[in-house]
């Protein structure tokens, strides 16, 4: 009998001893960068769990924070180049190089809507010109293949500019050169793509899109996106004319048509941009960063996973990354509990797509501005009650 009872005893122990969690959180928007963010909830699992063993991988969506959750997550580094910025003056920008020759651009670093003042804001003159300036230092770098995020842009220039830093000729009936921005578009006669950078053609990209709007029309790039970058109804629609029109030269001159193609109509049309002059594929960030990442092998090797973001909502539903991790993990059949700032409406939604528990980390009445300040040690503290609780569980495995 007292053999049996040390058997059942060393059992529990060594099922505590070999707990092994997978922390893989979405920044807190403006509170917690993602790593922050992982780096708390371990902190709380090591207090009820001291000899867990907790991987951390930092993620995100494909927007703002993709490369240095990703160079964290790698053990890759950032390097910083000067290029060309969406009004056209010099802008200093960062990507990341991963270890295994991947490299992690962020095209808002380079032609991003932040970094246009807003009484400067038109997107009839802003150009993607420094997204293809940063495409070219990447491959001046030795990547063999890039992960380009698109969102957040100050332009609607269809990848026009990207197009030119690459070397692609855009030139109007008197074998000119295009100017910069999408109000240029409407004289494009010839596209030459003879003096395009060869790299592009053996190296793979992936763009970071989770929009499905077409290029053109009523959900176009122009007229669901132009207006938040200072474009007013009648340029609208001369913008939304002239994407139209590029799309049928580069049809009619590149036999690839863009006009039509979910996502193409993304970052003012630079998906499209990229479709027709790269050869990219548009897939949704959060599966791009899980692959990255090689999510699949590290929850091979799991018992749980914690995920998380700032709000969770219904939005979460529309590729944020619980859902995204929380998706992997039922592959695997783990267990999945998100860790947000706030819970929002329709977040129950996300219990039938793999999320087993949401727990937020106010601790009682907090204004935002409070939570915020005390975000990492509020963060702790749930992870810490969402651990006790498990560890509740375990002394209850003897009524199930």
């Amino acid at each position: 009998m007292v053999q049996l009872f040390c058997i059942l005893y060393m059992n529990s122990l060594e099922r505590v001893i070999i707990m092994k969690v997978l922390v893989a959180v979405d920044s807190f928007k403006g509170s917690l960068s993602s790593i922050e963010v992982a780096e708390a909830v371990k902190k709380g699992i090591y207090r009820v769990f001291p000899q867990a063993q907790v991987m951390t991988v930092p993620m995100a969506d494909g927007g703002e924070g993709t490369v240095d959750a990703l160079v964290t997550a790698t053990g890759g580094k950032l390097i910083t180049v000067n290029v060309t910025g969406p009004l056209g003056a010099p802008v200093e920008a960062q990507f990341g190089l991963l270890p295994d020759g991947t490299a992690v651009l962020e095209m808002a670093a380079a032609s991003g809507l932040p970094l246009v003042p807003e009484n400067k804001r038109n997107p009839s003159i802003t150009t993607t010109y420094g997204t293809g300036e940063l495409i070219k230092a990447a491959l001046d770098y030795g990547a063999t293949s890039i992960v380009l995020g698109i969102g957040g842009s100050a332009t609607n220039d269809g990848g026009a500019g990207m197009a030119q830093a690459l070397g692609v000729h855009l030139l109007d009936e008197e074998g000119k050169e295009l100017g910069y921005g999408g109000g240029q578009l409407k004289k494009l006669h010839r596209i030459d793509t003879r003096d395009m950078d060869p790299r592009i053609k053996t190296v793979k990209i992936q763009v970071a899109c989770d929009v499905q709007n077409p290029l053109c029309g009523p959900t176009g790039a122009s007229a669901v996106y132009g207006p938040q970058k200072g474009a007013a109804p009648e340029m609208v629609k001369e913008l939304d004319s002239n994407l139209r029109h590029f799309a049928g030269i580069i049809k009619k001159q590149l036999g690839v048509d863009v006009a039509e193609v979910p996502g193409a109509g993304a970052a003012g049309g630079l998906g499209a941009g990229l479709i027709a002059f790269a050869g990219a594929e548009l897939r949704p960030g959060v599966e791009i960063v899980l692959d990255t990442v090689n999510i699949d092998s590290l929850m091979q090797d799991a018992d749980l996973v914690i995920t998380g973001e700032g709000q969770i909502d219904e939005q979460s539903a529309y590729g944020k990354v619980p859902v995204g991790v929380a998706a992997r993990a039922a592959k695997y059949n783990l267990p999945v509990i998100a860790i947000a700032g706030s819970i929002g409406p329709g977040a129950a939604k996300l219990y039938e797509l793999g999320i087993d528990s949401i727990v937020t980390i106010a601790s009682g009445p907090l204004t935002l501005k409070e939570a915020m300040a005390d975000a990492a040690e509020l963060t702790t503290s749930a992870s810490e009650r969402t651990f006790r609780l498990l560890k509740i569980g375990q002394k209850m495995e003897k009524f199930y």
